[in-house]
C-alpha cells in the first residue's frame, strides 16, 4: 500500500483546539460495515449500538507531564519528551534540538521550571547516555527525585503539536478512568466518556474492562517511506488482567461483541488474540494495515486521525480504505471536529 493513499483534504479549522465540554456532548458518527451505512449523532448515542453481553474495553494508561524544559551547561535551552522507563532510572526520551548534544552531556531543569514544595539539587538532573537518532536519546535521572514526581512537579501535559491554543484543565487530556501511568498521548477514543455515561452502559448490561498500553514515540511519528509495508513501528509495553482477559473470552463465547475503545485497545487485543493466543503482557510491535484480519475486535470506537498516521491505517483496515476514505469526506462535509480534541467515530 502506498503511503500516499493515507492522505485526506482537511481544513485548518476543524482541527479541534480545545476539549469540549461536557465530555459527551461530542458528536458520533456511526458507519455500519455490513450495509456502507452511516449515521450521525451524538456521542451518548453509542447506547443505541450496544446490547447486553457486549464487552467495552479500553485503554486506562495515564499521560505523564512528560514534557520538560532544561538547559545545557552553556545556557542553551532543551525540550525533553519522556517516552517510556527503560531499566536503571533510564529514560527514552524526544530531545531537541538534538544535533549538537552529545553523550555524556548533563543537563539541568531550567529555570523558568514551576516550583513547588519539591527543592531539587544543584547540580545536572538529566544525564544524556545514549543517542538513538532522529531525536531520541536514553537520559538517565540523576536527580534524587523520583521521575514520576518530578514529571508531576516540573512536568508540561505532552499535547500534541496541532494544538496550538493553552490547556486551561490538564485533567481534559485525561480519560476518567486513566489510572496506570505511563503515556506520552492520551488514548483519546476515551475522552468522551463520562463517569455518568459509564454508569448507564454498566446498567444495560455492558461490561467495560480495562487494559493497558503505554503510548509512546508512533504517536508523534508520522509515516515517512512512500510504501507503507516499510515503515517500522516502535514497541510499547501492554497489560491485559486475567480479569479482563476472562470478561472477553466470556463475551466472545456468549455472541456479544467486543468494542474496542481506540485503535491502542485494539493493538493489544489482537496482539493477545493472536494464532497462536500471545502473551497477557509484554511488547507489542503489531502493525496494523489494510489488508490485516482482526481476530478480536467487533466494533471500534475511535476518533478522527490524522493523515499518514498508523491509526488511520488501522481504521482503514478495519472500515476498508475506500470506505474511510468516503467516511472521512462526508465527516470534513459534516464540519466534525477531528484529531485528539475532536468527534468520534464507531464502526460497526
Amino acid at each position: 500500500m502506498l503511503t500516499s493513499e493515507l492522505d485526506y483534504d482537511l481544513p485548518p479549522g476543524l482541527i479541534a483546539q480545545t476539549p469540549i465540554y461536557p465530555r459527551d456532548h461530542s458528536r458520533l458518527l456511526v458507519f455500519k460495515r455490513a450495509s456502507a451505512e452511516t449515521r450521525h449523532g451524538r456521542f451518548p448515542d453509542l447506547m443505541t449500538y450496544l446490547n447486553p453481553g457486549d464487552v467495552l474495553v479500553y485503554n486506562d494508561s495515564r499521560v505523564l507531564r512528560a514534557r520538560v524544559f532544561a538547559v545545557k551547561p552553556t545556557g542553551g535551552r532543551v525540550e525533553l519528551l519522556f517516552l517510556r522507563r527503560r531499566p536503571g532510572d533510564v529514560w527514552e526520551a524526544l530531545v531537541k534540538p538534538s544535533a549538537r548534544l552529545k553523550e555524556g552531556n548533563g543537563l539541568r531543569l531550567s529555570p523558568e521550571a514551576k516550583t513547588g514544595e519539591i527543592k531539587m539539587s544543584a547540580g545536572d538532573h538529566f544525564l544524556l547516555k545514549k543517542n538513538l537518532g532522529s531525536g531520541r536519546w536514553l537520559v538517565k535521572n540523576t536527580s534524587s527525585v523520583e521521575m514520576e514526581t518530578l514529571l508531576e512537579q516540573f512536568g508540561e501535559m505532552p499535547l500534541p503539536p496541532y494544538i496550538k491554543e493553552a490547556l486551561n484543565e490538564p485533567e481534559r487530556y485525561q480519560t476518567v478512568y486513566a489510572s496506570e501511568s505511563g503515556s506520552a498521548a492520551a488514548p483519546t477514543a476515551g475522552l468522551h466518556f463520562t463517569e455518568e455515561l459509564l454508569s448507564r452502559i454498566a446498567a444495560a448490561g455492558i461490561k467495560s474492562v480495562p487494559l493497558t498500553l503505554d503510548i509512546g514515540l508512533d504517536t508523534f511519528r508520522p509515516v515517512s517511506e512512500d510504501d507503507l509495508g516499510l515503515h517500522r513501528i516502535h514497541s510499547e509495553s501492554y497489560r491485559l488482567s486475567a480479569q479482563s482477559h476472562r470478561e472477553i473470552v466470556t463475551a466472545r463465547e456468549r455472541g456479544g461483541k467486543v468494542i474496542s475503545v481506540g485503535t491502542t485497545a485494539a493493538r493489544v487485543l489482537e496482539t493477545v488474540f493472536a494464532e497462536p493466543q500471545g502473551s497477557l503482557e509484554g511488547e507489542t510491535r503489531l502493525f496494523i494495515t489494510p489488508g490485516y484480519s482482526f481476530r478480536a475486535v467487533d466494533a471500534l470506537l475511535t476518533n478522527f486521525h490524522l493523515p499518514r498516521s498508523t491509526l488511520l491505517a488501522l481504521v482503514m483496515a478495519f472500515a476498508g480504505k475506500d470506505e474511510t476514505r468516503r467516511i472521512y469526506s462526508e465527516a470534513v462535509r459534516e464540519r466534525y471536529r477531528f484529531y485528539s480534541f475532536g468527534d468520534a467515530m464507531l464502526v460497526l
